[in-house]
């Protein structure tokens, strides 16, 4: 574990470990995954944060909809409604960076 990043590398850990031992496939992972994400009304940078992993599993932006409508009865429209902002807001970041890089390479001699 790093020093200057013991929350991350925690953080890290406990995703490492929940992958290690669950068993279900990447996608149903991922599925059950996102449908805590909504629930818990995560922050933007928890979507962010799993995206790669959403994006290995193949879903596609259709099945994330399907996820939001199969929670909504049991988290609520207010929840459901606040992750599809919150995954615009990490899709919106997502894209700045990867702006920022392109930016940054294209302006190195």
């Amino acid at each position: 574990m790093s020093n200057g990043t013991p929350v991350l590398d925690t953080l890290a850990d406990m995703t490492a470990a929940s992958v290690d031992r669950n068993s279900l496939s990447p996608r149903e992972f991922m599925l059950a995954r996102l449908a805590a994400l909504i629930a818990v009304d995560a922050p933007p940078m928890s979507y962010m944060a799993n995206a790669p992993a959403l994006q290995e599993s193949g879903l596609t932006a259709h099945e994330i909809q399907g996820v939001m409508i199969a929670v909504a009865p049991v988290v609520g429209a207010p929840r459901v409604m606040a992750a599809g902002g919150h995954i615009l807001r990490a899709l919106g970041i997502a894209i700045a960076v990867t702006d920022a890089e392109a930016e940054e390479q294209t302006s190195m001699p």
